[in-house]
């Protein structure tokens, strides 16, 4: 992704203008004319009225032509429909260009990873996408396991966080029942040799794409409720327009095919159709706004309805890696001592685990200096555990740090048993959410368990504050993770979600969405990892971190660019502002075209029934001079309305009636006397120029 720009306050800022880049307009605009598909345009009942009308006044018009009839108003007809519809497909375009395939990022990342193969002894690197079952692959810390097999020789500690949410690393070994390693996870020591087990199409990324593609997006009810009205509306004045031909032959006047259609185009509710993709794109401006990448402005809109929020742990709500939050001695040994032990075995640990333990015991006691005869010893699989060896006045000296059934080990090694309180004291750290990491020492050749350190996923700052706020807007949270339930409770409990649900897979938390969803609820779901892309995929709104994997970011429908859980409160107000927008202009809308209705109809009729003329208000200089003046204001006032609806209408919170009544004070009173103001100045213009 192109790095943003960034300021000291915000982070990085998303330039306003990217949505109306030369290649989205470019794409925007074949897309108005591919959309003239009937196929394409049936989808959207208004347009296709339009589009229709459009085809047979030009039919009209060529008609026209070739026996000799006048043909001007009918072609002027024909061009203002034309462009109606056409503009109605750029801005759906525009919008839609925002939006990316979203299986398309899980296949770049199974094709972007390399694999080294081993055939007949020597050592090759190909593209993941060319492994075939059986395959023997290399893998040596730091790099991705390209895919799904079983290893079959050495052991390596492996991150899974990406692929199964749990944020402790595991170990894999060669000829145990823990062999199976998974493509798309990363090896941090050692060197694993593989055997590939599952052919193309059939991986755990291949089952992601499968999950994705067959994820589907349920229409919001405020969606359904427009797309009813837009429809019902389309049929009332399509019904009202196809009776006047027999109300004409009925008073006796001539009403030609041309203007019938160009009256209904004015009547049934183009506004609102062809501002509809215009909203859309303000939803997404905003949500740049507020760095976030919104791949659709039905997701930012849907966020306005959202009832349950479900966050991925690790890298969600957590900070990702692991802390040192505690030092826990053991009977007979004082913290400071502890703390000056496990820091001096991890003066060289490069994980953010071995830093935090350093800058922990900074805070206890002073750090002594790193001896000039320190020899560090690295974690490895064979191993489980890390420190440093030394000699001090005392003699030698081995630091060790590891789980806590590798140092009770180690320490009966030089024959000292285990402290009856150990056992204890890692349960209680368990307990409470965080990972115990033991520290022993041997000093002298003797040795001695000194205590336990807590590793902790750490809950970033102010999370309780901001799920007080999201359940003061209606959310209930809900933390997935693939933690066991013990530390699972802890961290939701700390973190203040409303619930929790614990060793989950990707399947179950595709399920849990689709539950919800069958309820008859909208979910939002944030997530940063592979195993959480088919339930961003499936939820109504799926916000993805920047900081997570590519998959995550390309199955979300949203992509936050600061990484923060709580961005979602942001995302919620945009889609609120973005749902008044639409009701206001709807509303405009609605009263625009009742207007119009009004405007044209005496028109055309008070010469034939001079008791309309009463209601002939605006004095319109003739019957085809009124329509083609209801066509042309029809045709701009969309584009004039394009402001409103890309700065959209601020949300202020409020009870419906107070809401409803400002949307009719402003809208439904301005959509009533607009059309009078503009159709009027057009008249008098076309007056100006000639035109009867």
């Amino acid at each position: 992704m192109t790095a943003l720009p960034q300021t000291p306050e915000t982070g990085p800022k998303a330039p306003r203008k990217n949505i109306f880049t030369g290649e989205l307009v470019s794409g925007a605009l074949r897309a108005s004319f591919t959309k003239l598909d009937p196929r394409s345009m049936a989808k959207s009942p208004v347009m296709f009225v339009v589009l229709v009308g459009a085809v047979l006044t030009a039919y009209l018009t060529l008609a026209n032509i070739v026996t000799g009839k006048t043909w001007g108003y009918e072609l002027t007809i024909t061009l203002l429909l034309f462009l109606t519809v056409l503009f109605a497909n750029f801005a759906e375009g525009l919008a839609e260009a925002r939006g990316k395939a979203q299986a398309l990022g899980l296949r770049a990342a199974r094709q972007d990873t390399p694999a080294r193969r081993l055939l007949n002894g020597v050592e090759t690197t190909i593209p993941s996408t060319e492994l075939r079952r059986d395959d023997i692959i290399v893998v040596e810390a730091g790099e991705m396991i390209p895919g799904d097999g079983e290893i079959v020789e050495g052991l390596a500690s492996v991150d899974e966080s990406a692929i199964t949410g749990e944020s402790a690393p595991v170990i894999r070994e060669a000829g145990t029942d823990f062999s199976g390693v998974t493509g798309g996870t990363r090896v941090l020591s050692d060197r694993i040799v593989v055997r590939v087990t599952s052919q193309p199409g059939e991986s755990f990324l291949d089952r992601m794409i499968a999950l994705v593609e067959g994820a589907s997006r349920q229409k919001t009810p405020n969606e359904l409720a427009l797309s009813i009205l837009l429809a019902a509306l389309t049929l009332i004045f399509l019904i009202v327009v196809a009776t006047l031909p027999l109300l004409s032959r009925f008073v006796g006047i001539n009403v030609d095919t041309v203007t019938l259609i160009a009256l209904l185009v004015c009547l049934i509710p183009t506004t609102i159709g062809g501002l509809l993709p215009a909203i859309g794109i303000a939803g997404m401006d905003r949500a740049l706004q507020a760095n976030v990448i919104a791949k659709s402005g039905k997701a930012v809109e849907v966020a306005g309805d959202v009832d349950i929020l479900l966050l991925d742990k690790t890298g969600t709500i957590t900070i990702g890696n692991r802390q040192a939050t505690r030092f826990a001695p053991l009977s007979g040994v004082s913290e400071a001592e502890l703390a000056r032990a496990a820091a001096l075995s991890s003066l060289a640990d490069p994980t953010p685990e071995g830093k935090s333990i350093v800058t922990l015991a900074r805070t206890l006691t002073e750090l002594p200096t790193q001896p000039s005869d320190a020899e560090f010893i690295e974690f490895s699989a064979q191993t489980r555990m890390s420190g440093v060896d030394f000699a001090d006045a005392g003699g030698a000296v081995k630091i060790r740090k590891g789980a806590a059934d590798r140092m009770a080990r180690f320490a009966s090694e030089f024959g000292a048993a285990a402290p009856a309180d150990l056992t204890a004291l890692v349960e209680e750290v368990a307990r409470a959410g965080g990972t115990p990491l033991t520290v022993a020492e041997v000093r002298g050749g003797v040795a001695r368990v000194l205590g336990v350190v807590a590793l902790s996923d750490i809950v970033k700052p102010g999370m309780s504050e901001r799920f007080d706020q999201l359940r003061r807007m209606g959310l209930r949270t809900v933390m997935i993770t693939g933690d066991n339930p013990l530390t699972a409770e802890a961290i939701a409990r700390e973190a203040g979600v409303d619930g929790f649900l614990a060793e989950a897979t990707p399947e179950d938390k595709l399920q849990m969405i689709k539950d919800e969803q069958a309820a008859g609820r909208l979910v939002a779901m944030m997530g940063d990892g592979t195993n959480d892309a088919p339930a961003l995929a499936q939820a109504d709104v799926g916000l993805a971190m920047q900081s997570g994997t590519q998959a995550a970011k390309e199955a979300a429908n949203m992509i936050d660019l600061d990484s923060d859980p709580t961005k979602l409160i942001e995302v919620v107000e945009i889609g609120k502002g973005l749902l008044m927008t639409r009701g206001a202009l709807t509303t405009f809308s609605i009263a625009n075209d009742i207007a119009k209705y009004f405007a044209i109809l005496p028109a055309l009729f008070a010469a034939q029934l001079p008791a309309l003329g009463v209601l002939n208000v605006m004095g319109l200089g003739s019957p085809r001079s009124a329509i083609l003046s209801a066509v042309i204001f029809n045709a701009l006032v969309i584009p004039l309305l394009i402001p409103v609806a890309l700065r959209g209408v601020r949300y202020t919170p409020g009870s419906a009636d107070s809401l409803l009544a400002r949307n009719l004070l402003i809208y439904g009173l301005g959509g009533v006397v607009v059309p009078f103001v503009g159709i009027k100045l057009i008249d008098l213009l076309l007056s100006v120029v000639g035109v009867q």
